[in-house]
Order: structure tokens, then C-alpha cells, then sequence
């Protein structure tokens, strides 16, 4: 089968939810884009399973309170770095390398009014580009999956993170492994890479050094959130299409619903894994 997806990049370069069609809603709803509240970005902003919940879980498991430094890693658009500054008065920098996204973030941002309290910038979370120990917290939602190598970018968040700060972060798990047509299939459209059961993501934590301190399984969560977001990109990608944006390519469709099928299966599912760095 061909290969459509070289890399993270190729994939978000041509996902569905774009900064366009986020303001394409939005003028559609208001008849303007002039004064923006981030409440008003919030149910179109969040591309993630779970929403905007799924950040009140990561933020109360990673302790964030007002004027604390956050990392977002693989921030994307910028939805949970704008939402944890906007509900908990985080500072947030969000890590992005796919420069379309770090454009559609700053846009978004701008319209919000938080470019004093958040920035993504254009970076790699297997080389973070933040001074070591000057950040409180480093959060992730569903993107280690796109990560080649996720023990150096928890390595990283290790790194960046001052003593005793916290890592919360939401992504993929195999509960079995994946048949190659599967995984080739989940490379190919999604740009999934290199996944692990729970207790191995789990001695990955430990091993860059992270005391874990909680791991959730959300695959049951996961596989009922899957089938609403699966009618969401159907309907999507009619209304990207009569826009003029961009509407993902047509192995992303064929692999989110096999995907689906994965979750539902319990095959494929998702994690919150939180932890600490030790106080020295």
C-alpha cells in the first residue's frame, strides 16, 4: 500500500481542523472576527479526545496553578495552552514542529487576546528549545504517538522541568500489538508511530527519570468519544471542502475508521500518564 505520510508534518499540513476553518466558524456564528473571548474559541479549538475536560484532567494531575511556567509538547493550534492560561492563569509555551500549525496558533492566540500569557513556537520535542529546569510543568495531549523516539522527548520534558515539577500527559497505548497491514495503515494516515502497552510506557517514564504517580486507561472513555468525532470528521471534511480549506487526505479518513474499529475492539486505546521529577 502506498505510503502517503512521511512525517508528522505531511499529516497536520493536511488535517481537517485548521486555524482557516476554526475562523471560517467563527465568522459564520458572529459575522466578525473582532473581539473574540478564548470562551468562544474553546468548542471549535480542542483536537483532542474528551475536550475540554480532558485539560481540566491533565491540569489537576499535573497540579497547575496561576503564574506556574507550562510546556505543551506538540502543542498544534494551541487550544490546551490557551485554555490553561485562559481557566488557570498558566504562562504556556507551546513546542510545535509543523510550521503550518505554529502560523494557524499565533493566529488564533491573537484573536483570543493571549499573546501576553501564551506562545507556540516552531520547535521539536525531541530537542526542546527551553533552558534546562524553567518550566513547572510539561503537559501532552495525543501527540507522543506522532514522536519517533518518545524516550528522548521525555527525556526532554525531564530536562526542561525544574526540580520537583510535574509531567501529565494523554496518548495512545496498545493494548496488543497492531498487524502490519494495521500499522501500516495507522503510519499511513495518521502518522502513528512506534506504541506501547501501559506498562511499558510506564518504565519509559521511569527510566527518564519521573517518579509516575498516576496512569489512567481511558479506552472505554476513548472508544465512545471515537464514534462522535468520527461523524465530526465526516461532516468535516463536506463543509472543508465547500470552504476551499484543506480536508485531509483520504487515508486519514480510512484510518480513522479502522481506528475506530481498533478502540472499539480494544486493541488500540488511550492513557493519562502523570508524574514528578525528585526533589534533589
Amino acid at each position: 500500500m502506498p505510503t502517503e505520510i512521511r512525517s508528522a508534518i505531511d499529516f497536520y499540513e493536511r488535517h481537517p481542523i485548521s486555524a482557516d476553518i476554526i475562523k471560517a466558524k467563527l465568522l459564520a456564528a458572529r459575522g466578525t472576527l473582532t473581539g473574540i473571548t478564548p470562551d468562544e474559541l474553546f468548542p471549535h479549538d480542542q483536537d483532542h479526545y474528551g475536550g475540554l475536560d480532558a485539560n481540566d484532567a491533565l491540569a489537576q494531575r499535573a497540579q497547575i496553578k496561576a503564574g506556574m511556567r507550562v510546556a505543551d509538547f506538540c502543542a498544534g493550534l494551541g487550544g490546551p495552552a490557551r485554555y490553561l492560561s485562559a481557566r488557570y492563569g498558566a504562562d504556556v509555551t507551546g513546542i510545535e514542529l509543523t510550521p503550518a500549525r505554529v502560523r494557524g496558533a499565533a493566529e488564533l492566540t491573537a484573536l483570543a487576546g493571549l499573546n501576553d500569557r501564551v506562545r507556540i513556537i516552531e520547535g521539536n520535542v525531541m530537542a526542546v528549545p527551553l533552558d534546562d529546569e524553567s518550566v513547572d510543568v510539561v503537559v501532552s495531549q495525543e501527540a507522543f504517538l506522532h514522536v519517533p523516539d518518545k524516550p528522548k522527548a521525555l527525556t526532554e520534558a525531564h530536562r526542561i522541568l525544574k526540580s520537583g515539577g510535574r509531567l501529565a500527559f494523554t496518548d495512545w497505548v496498545a493494548h496488543r500489538p497492531l498487524g502490519k497491514d494495521d500499522a501500516e495503515l495507522m503510519w499511513a494516515g495518521m502518522a502513528a508511530t512506534n506504541l506501547y502497552d501501559i506498562p511499558a510506557y510506564t518504565t519509559l517514564i521511569e527510566a527518564a527519570g519521573f517518579t509516575v504517580t498516576s496512569v489512567d486507561d481511558l479506552t472505554a472513555d476513548w472508544a465512545e468519544i471515537l464514534k462522535v468525532r468520527l461523524a465530526m470528521y465526516q461532516t468535516l471534511r463536506g463543509e472543508t471542502l465547500a470552504a476551499g480549506t484543506v480536508s485531509g487526505h483520504d487515508a486519514f479518513y480510512e484510518s480513522y475508521v479502522r481506528f475506530v474499529e481498533l478502540v472499539s475492539d480494544g486493541a488500540l486505546g488511550g492513557a493519562r500518564f502523570a508524574g514528578v521529577k525528585g526533589v534533589s
